[in-house]
């Protein structure tokens, strides 16, 4: 699996015959300065957490230049078919979509889920978090955006994710120290991204509370540069 860390809360995975671009808030952020086509060329999945602008992003857009499937909650997918998205594949909390070569569980998370439309917060169903289960290879949990909960644990019996994508940033999300719990108590991750830091002064610049909170883990903590790609 290839894992290249677009900023904030962005991904690329590319696996198999899937390319998959989890929350792809790329123009509007001020730190994302890769070239838009290059890294989304080919896309063949949007997946999208919640509904706020820094998560949905540009899916609009590189759904309807690349026809690659949008993979959210129902209020989401019909938002952007609204804007023109023909390729929908909705679900809602608790729910497993299939994709070819892959499955998305969306779980949980405590946070809120609304788009601006027209200067004005627009509800767009309850937010979520993502497990990628590809039919072959590591699964993956992108928590979205959320506090820590003790049903986390559920989510790690149920669907077991090797590496974990964790917001930890505060303010909006969860801290470096509570994601640092989140991670130790109820999840046995064999790689950890930190995520959701550093894209505007409001949030903490860095993840260096999570590392320090994550001293003495067995998880590996990778920290890539925007950009950069892991192989894990």
């Amino acid at each position: 699996m290839q894992l290249t860390w677009l900023g904030h809360s962005a991904f690329r995975i590319d696996f198999g015959a899937a390319k998959i671009l989890i929350d792809p808030f790329l123009r509007g952020n001020p730190k994302f300065e890769l070239d838009f086509d290059a890294v989304t060329a080919g896309a063949t999945h949007v997946v999208i957490t919640h509904g706020h602008d820094d998560h949905i992003g540009d899916a609009a857009e590189i759904a309807q230049k690349t026809g690659a499937e949008v993979i959210a909650n129902f209020e989401i997918c019909m938002y952007l078919a609204g804007q023109g998205v023909e390729n929908i594949n909705p679900g809602n909390t608790g729910g497993t979509i299939r994709a070819q070569g892959f499955s998305v569980a969306l779980t949980p998370a405590l946070h809120s889920s609304s788009a601006t439309v027209d200067g004005k917060p627009t509800a767009l169903g309850n937010p979520n978090g993502a497990v990628i289960l590809p039919d072959s290879g590591p699964r993956l949990y992108h928590f979205g955006d959320t506090a820590v909960f003790s049903d986390m644990a559920l989510i790690h019996e149920f669907y077991r994710p090797e590496i974990g994508l964790i917001p930890v940033g505060d303010r909006f999300t969860m801290g470096g120290k509570a994601a640092a719990l989140a991670a130790r108590r109820y999840f046995a991750f064999s790689d950890i991204v930190p995520m959701h830091y550093g894209t505007f002064p409001i949030i903490d610049p860095t993840p260096q509370a999570f590392i320090d909170a994550m001293t003495g883990a067995r998880a590996t903590i990778h920290t890539p540069a925007i950009g950069e790609t892991l192989t894990l």
